[in-house]
């Protein structure tokens, strides 16, 4: 059967399919047999409907579904034999009544978008460099230390001292209080608690709060106004004035571990001590550096080929990543115990803008890597396995790990595609070095 396609825009078409109802006669029959096998009706045995009986109840539907069946075959037996490269599944749209002699289909659909690739010598990208000092490892091994810290009363003395004589609250020292709030001298809820600890100056209580605890010591009570802030997450108290009386149970100062070898040993330093420990940290932050370089430049390179390839986006492709988008937010609403985020609404609309870039984004690197041969290899793939294996306790676990899922060796095989193309991309393209410090590489987005 001759057909011929119609362009009705920059990547929509539309096909007319028609055959025979005739054709589908014996699997028309089949299908009602099977059915009738199983249907149900008053003063009949399972199976011992008539025919006629089975045919008024689900002759419709049979033959409404063996005809989009039968189109969808045709259909994608025409893309196969046109070569047609599809952007998504057809709409089929019937033209004609479900007892017509001839059945006609008309098929919307887009096709793959022809991608120019730009110029990459044009570009330019800024590869940042930097160096590792003894000041960074130091910074990070207060960080580690910060997280063994521990704490003791103020005044009373132990092997690691009683933290001066001065036993009033003070920036840094956990309180452990008990206290009660109240609006217009009533109680409200969660406006009481006994034994309560925090560390003052970490944020986690509201500033008037922290600033009258400061000063008191062991035994102390205090009684003050709180202003919540209108947009506090508690709606029954935002915007309201209420009056706390706090009572101080204990002062403790914080006393955080000495770097020597015993620290060493804490985190799993066996051997070597703290100059083990010293060169175990740098290579941690060498890794760390590494990856937050390469993070910074694949991005500028993923920007740059978005913006100077050129190519008409799908808009079934753009409306899947949209509903995709959409529930990966959702996921992750009910991963963080949002109350009700199963049914919370979430426009796909809101995710427009970014399902277009990712869209256009796939596309430019699926089709620049037919052209360069940039996809990943089994060698490579297997290479960076092992470097992400590498800092884990049970390196071979962790690849077996790999291995044993496809999804996740299909993530790590994206992510070497994605190397190839930066690398391909920047052999052609203006690459800037510049050497930044550590702390400012942190911050750089």
């Amino acid at each position: 059967m001759a057909v011929q396609i119609e362009n009705l825009g920059q990547l929509d078409r539309k096909v007319t399919l028609e055959f025979a109802r005739a054709d589908l006669a014996k699997a028309r029959e089949d299908r009602l047999a099977k059915l009738g096998k199983t249907m149900k009706a008053p003063g009949f045995r399972p199976g011992k409907v008539p025919k006629t009986m089975v045919e008024k109840q689900y002759g419709m539907q049979v033959d409404f579904e063996l005809q989009f069946d039968k189109a969808s075959e045709l259909f994608y037996e025409l893309a196969q034999k046109e070569k047609i490269q599809l952007a998504g599944q057809p709409r089929l749209d019937p033209k004609s009544e479900l007892d017509a002699d001839k059945i006609v289909f008309d098929a919307y659909f887009e096709v793959l978008p022809e991608v120019k690739i730009g110029d990459f010598s044009t570009a330019e990208v800024t590869k940042y460099a930097t160096d590792i000092s003894d000041a960074e490892i130091d910074r990070a091994l207060d960080v580690l230390r910060k997280q063994q810290v521990h704490y003791h009363p103020r005044g009373d003395a132990g092997d690691h001292g009683d933290g001066g004589v001065n036993t009033a609250a003070q920036a840094g020292d956990q309180v452990v209080i008990d206290f009660v709030g109240k609006i217009d001298g009533v109680e409200f809820a969660g406006g009481k608690a006994e034994n309560f600890e925090y560390v003052l100056g970490e944020g986690r209580m509201l500033p008037e709060f922290e600033a009258a605890t400061l000063g008191l010591k062991a035994g102390d009570s205090k009684t003050f106004p709180l202003s919540f802030p209108a947009d506090y997450h508690g709606k029954d108290v935002a915007g309201k004035t209420a009056d706390f009386t706090i009572t101080v149970k204990s002062v403790n100062w914080a006393h955080m571990p000495v770097i020597d070898d015993a620290f060493a040993l804490s985190l799993g330093v066996t051997e070597g001590g703290v100059a083990k420990m010293r060169a175990e940290v740098k290579e941690n932050l060498d890794r760390e550096t590494k990856r937050r370089i390469t993070s910074l430049l694949k991005g500028e390179v993923m920007e740059k080929l978005n913006s100077i390839c050129e190519l008409d986006v799908p808009k079934s492709m753009v409306a899947q990543e949209q509903e995709r988008l959409a529930e990966s937010a959702r996921q992750d609403l009910i991963q963080r115990g949002i109350p009700n985020a199963k049914d919370a609404p979430i426009p796909v609309e809101m995710f427009a803008e970014q399902a277009v870039k990712r869209v256009r984004l796939g596309l430019i690197l699926s089709d620049l890597v037919k052209q360069q041969n940039l996809a990943a290899t089994a060698d490579q793939i297997k290479a960076e396995i092992d470097e992400q294996a590498a800092t884990y306790e049970d390196p071979k676990e962790v690849v077996r790990w790999f291995y044993s899922n496809p999804n996740r060796l299909k993530d790590v095989e994206n992510l070497v595609l994605e190397d190839n193309v930066m690398k391909f991309f920047t052999s052609q393209a203006k690459v800037i070095d510049k050497v930044v410090t550590f702390e400012e590489l942190s911050k750089l987005n």
